[in-house]
């Protein structure tokens, strides 16, 4: 049987890089920016909101890091136990300054929160990916978009990057509490309501659903992305559906991360 592959998508050769802080901010109480760079930055890309890569973190104990190893097929050993990783969105590549930019939520229940929450400038991190990119159709009437902290990155980049300064968005963005709010450069049509658990675990509320619920949403062809913890996301997804956006060319509901998992593989989530 022969395999459609998406014109839309495009892959970049899977390389595993040394990289080093260069600087690491607080943005919020719970988040942290990171930025990356180093002479093994060379021929890196993103070219996507959506893009992500693995980021893999010193031992706790020793120091040490240990990086992925490649077989003769292109394969990784990537359950390998002395790995030590996790997905994070690119929030920004800038090839000419040669710095890679990631936002980590900071936290102490995981070894990239806990590894954020201390980063220093020289502090050094593995990096794989991105394995490829997927190039958006932007001939949408208006966009909606959902994220949790976990993919805030992705939606703050489409938001002040990629989306059309002209593009009408409704956005709807999850964060603990007011504290966690981020200043955006959105476009002039967009409208961006933050959503508070203010005392709620990640991951157990409805915010994105009954938001998403209670849109009213622009005459005309919409393209609806919401990224977040991948329970909550299913009552999201159903109700596009039921709305008449098509998945794949009317709308992206990718869960980040599961409840009670460790390095969850959004790409099993589909319905």
């Amino acid at each position: 049987m022969t395999t459609v592959r998406d014109p839309r998508v495009e892959f970049y050769p899977l390389r595993s890089r040394t990289l080093q802080v260069r600087t690491a901010e607080r943005l919020t109480p719970g988040m942290i920016r990171v930025v990356l760079a180093g002479d093994d930055i060379a021929g890196f890309r993103s070219d996507n909101f959506t893009d992500h890569v693995k980021l893999f973190f010193p031992d706790e104990e020793t120091g040490e890091l240990h990086l992925p190893h490649f077989d003769d097929n292109g394969r990784w050993n990537m359950r390998a136990p002395e790995l030590i990783y996790r997905d994070y969105t690119v929030r920004r590549f800038d090839a000419a300054a040669g710095e890679l930019t990631v936002d980590l939520v900071a936290h102490d229940h995981g070894p990239g929160g806990r590894w954020a929450a201390r980063a220093r400038p020289g502090d050094r991190l593995g990096v794989l990916g991105p394995r490829g990119t997927h190039h958006m159709d932007y001939g949408f009437d208006y966009y909606l978009v959902g994220a949790d902290e976990t993919a805030l990155p992705a939606a703050a980049r489409w938001l002040e990057r990629e989306l059309p300064r002209d593009a009408r968005v409704l956005a709807f963005l999850e964060v603990a509490d007011a504290g966690e709010e981020q200043d955006l450069d959105v476009p002039a049509g967009a409208a961006v309501t933050w959503l508070h658990r203010d005392g709620a675990a990640p991951g157990t509320t409805d915010l994105l659903e009954r938001a998403f619920r209670g849109a009213e949403l622009p005459a005309g062809r919409g393209f609806a992305w919401c990224a977040g913890e991948a329970g909550t996301l299913k009552p999201v997804r159903r109700h596009l559906k039921d709305l008449g956006f098509e998945r794949g060319t009317g709308f992206d509901v990718d869960g980040y991360w599961r409840r009670g998992t460790s390095n969850h593989d959004h790409h099993d989530d589909a319905e």
